[in-house]
């Protein structure tokens, strides 16, 4: 018999021939290994394949991967192609797994737990490191001081965890109790010997405890089983650290359940685990301030029992539980003995895919490892050279990664080594790299770097970072162009640079004088375009002082002339009149000082005598000027005017303007909202109807009085 056959007699002969194939070639590969005690290295994959098939029950070929694992991972050379896929598969995650090296596992634990998650393709490569984990806690002694640190410290952070929410209970417990035995030497030794110092007065309590209920029991026709279950030293100390007791004040050291055995109907349930409490709590004395009813509540992870305290004749202290065998199942192997039960940190589609893993375990034969839908996906983890593990989306690039690690860094990004490769910026990264940055200092952010991107950090830094590029570009060439415009004795008026704005498609100022500034638009086009414009302004010109004629020959039929200077009486009522239109420019008030201008299809338009556009009009067209006043009411018309106010970013401030339109004759129109981030202000455009200047000026008045308010001007 040679040692797969002493070591795996309960695989059947193809399984075994699987790890016999294997362990040779691991043999071989790590002939001269040794452990740190001097021991053959073998010792070690052969150990993890123990508990991988008889404390957890996997096949074959799980325990076959555990020794190709060994080999490859100190020997990349080893080939192993001729093995099924799915245990090369599982030797691959295994193999990097290896490679995680944490650099701060208290800090980042919940990472490093979803990158071993995410290199477990196959679903029971995550099972195969806990069990690797249980064989090097076992034998931590032979590792160094520093290792063995280490390596409790992941155990605690990483594998505890991992085995709680697979449900590998008893490997949990294990590795909790070698964690507390290292950790905390003194407090584990004092524990242990307690508990072996009171295990024969536990076993004495637990038969005089039951001897007087069994009679009852029996007679009632309850049927039911009794378990025994004693704390763990590890559970036991946290307990005394969370109630701040010694190891006397910790009343459920061990604890009595009895299991019922009765169909599974709610009603009845419930009723037979309140008749064994009553029987219970008849015999002995109940603290009922410890009563937990998880029957009629329970727990939202689905357990449920009822746990009660209670004294009995000696003083001493017992916790009893009482549960049916499928409340008892349902703890021990369902929902309710999920993370749920010790507060464990849990993400929804990581804990799916835990939950599918644990059914593999629990179901083997019965469902496929292939069947189980692959670890959530949606970030890649990736490493600096120096080990720090960095999380990202999925499709990140080298420069999301530049600017994950500094903004400036990722502004000076020129390209990028992944596992020592050099690649450019561009790069996508993938889970397992290891990635260093290149830069320089004459780097810039462009606007195409947009597209290689998927982090918000990165596009956020690469936008300000042109922005501020196109705000110096701009102030360049806007200066620039003053100088010529000097030179060549020219006016660049607002209106043409509207207009020229319009027809070169630029959404902003600073991006039209930016361009001036980097050449794309030139100096000689801009001044063709001013003259262009001045010469048609100049045919303008010729043509309206004809028409002008012809309009003050007119005017003196007009009815609303009152006077001999040429002044035209205006009113209300007349807004919608085909003799003249107020300019939406500047949106006259009754009230306001106003002029008319003779438009050349439109009538006469009114402006107010502070329009943007007046001086220009009134230099330019004096001809075409009409005096004109307002009748002495305004006859119940309305007047249309827009406000601009800069306020602080305080939603409130929207609300107290609202407030003010409404408390004098006024009434919105409509309100625009633009949000100011870099100066942290509101820019409100404010269109209401009022029948007179007068009562717009209460409205502005009182506007102005907010404290929010910096800044109140009509449109």
């Amino acid at each position: 018999m040679d040692i797969i056959d002493r070591n795996f007699p309960h695989y059947d002969e193809s399984g075994k021939d699987l790890v016999r194939k294997a362990y040779d070639i691991a043999l071989g590969a790590l002939a001269g290994e040794t452990r740190s005690n001097g021991h053959p290295f073998m010792e070690h994959p052969m150990g993890v394949a123990l508990i991988v098939s008889d404390e957890i029950g996997l096949p074959a070929g799980c325990a076959a991967a555990v020794f190709l694992h060994e080999a490859s991972r100190l020997h990349p050379e080893t080939d192993i192609r001729q093995f099924p896929e799915d245990i090369r598969t599982m030797v691959d995650g295994l193999n990097k797994i290896a490679t995680i090296k944490p650099k701060d596992t208290r800090l980042e634990a919940e990472n490093y737990k979803k990158l071993i998650v995410q290199y477990s393709r196959d679903p029971r490569v995550t099972v195969l490191k806990i069990a690797d984990r249980l064989e090097v806690m076992r034998h931590l002694d032979i590792f160094p001081k520093s290792s063995r640190e280490r390596k409790i410290l992941e155990t605690l952070m990483l594998y505890i965890p991992l085995a709680h929410q697979l449900g590998l209970y008893n490997i949990k417990s294990e590795l909790e109790d070698i964690y507390f035995r290292y950790a905390e030497p003194e407090q584990y030794r004092a524990i242990t010997n307690k508990l072996k110092a009171t295990e024969k007065d536990r076993i004495k309590l637990t038969k005089e405890f039951i001897r007087p209920l069994e009679e009852k029991l029996s007679a009632a026709g309850i049927s039911y089983k009794l378990k025994i279950r004693t704390k763990t030293a590890w559970s036991i100390w946290k307990k005394m650290q969370q109630q701040k007791v010694g190891f006397e004040g910790v009343y459920d050291v061990f604890a009595i359940r009895f299991i019922i055995d009765c169909p599974q109907d709610s009603t009845v349930e419930k009723d037979l685990c309140w008749k064994v409490y009553s029987y219970v709590t008849e015999e002995y004395e109940p603290d009922t301030s410890r009563l937990r009813d998880w029957i009629t509540n329970p727990k939202p992870n689905g357990y449920e029992s009822l746990h009660i305290t209670v004294k009995n004749r000696e003083g001493a202290y017992v916790e009893v539980q009482i549960r049916t065998r499928r409340m008892d199942e349902e703890a021990e192997n369902g929902n309710a003995s999920h993370w749920a039960y010790k507060g464990i940190r849990h993400e929804e589609a990581l804990d799916k895919w835990l939950t599918s893993v644990r059914n593999v375990l629990e179901h083997p034969g019965e469902v496929k490892p292939e069947d189980v839908p692959q670890p959530p996906s949606r970030e890649i983890f990736v490493f600096t050279p120096s080990g720090e593990l960095r999380i990202l989306p999925v499709g990140a690039s080298v420069l999301d990664f530049a600017f994950n690690i500094h903004s400036g860094l990722g502004c000076r990004c020129t390209g990028g080594k992944i596992n020592g490769k050099a690649v450019s910026i561009k790069e996508k990264l993938s889970t397992g790299d290891v990635v260093e940055i290149m830069s320089g200092k004459n780097q810039k952010p462009t606007q195409d770097w947009l597209g290689f991107v998927v982090t918000s950090k990165a596009r956020g830094r690469i936008k300000q970072e042109l922005n501020e590029e196109e705000y110096k570009k701009a102030a360049q060439g806007k200066e620039l162009l003053g100088r010529r415009l000097k030179n060549w004795k020219l006016e660049f008026p607002d209106e043409y640079l509207t207009e020229l704005l319009k027809k070169l498609k630029y959404s902003t100022q600073n991006s039209f004088y930016a361009a001036v500034a980097d050449g794309t638009i030139t100096l000689d086009f801009i001044k063709n375009y001013i003259l262009d414009h001045d010469s048609l302004v100049r045919e303008n010109i010729e043509h309206a002082k004809a028409e002008a004629a012809a309009l003050s020959a007119e005017s003196a039929n007009w009815e609303d002339v009152r006077s001999s200077d040429e002044i035209l009486v205006i009113n209300a009522r007349d807004l919608k009149g085909l003799d003249y239109k107020m300019a939406k420019c500047c949106h006259p008030v009754f009230g306001d000082d106003v002029f008319g201008f003779v438009t050349r299809t439109e009538g006469i338009k009114i402006h107010r005598i502070s329009c943007p556009n007046a001086a220009r009009l009134l230099s330019l067209y004096p001809y075409r000027i009409q005096k004109v006043r307002w009748s002495e009411s305004p006859s119940g018309g309305s007047f249309q005017a827009s406000l601009r106010i800069v306020s602080s970013n305080d939603p409130m401030v929207i609300n107290r303007i609202m407030d003010i339109v409404n408390a004098f004759k006024a009434s919105v129109r409509s309100f625009n909202v633009n949000e100011n981030g870099r100066n942290g202000t509101y820019e409100i455009l404010l269109k209401i109807s009022v029948p007179s200047n007068m009562e717009l000026d209460k409205v502005v008045s009182q506007i102005r009085l907010l404290r929010e308010v910096s800044k109140i001007t009509r449109g």
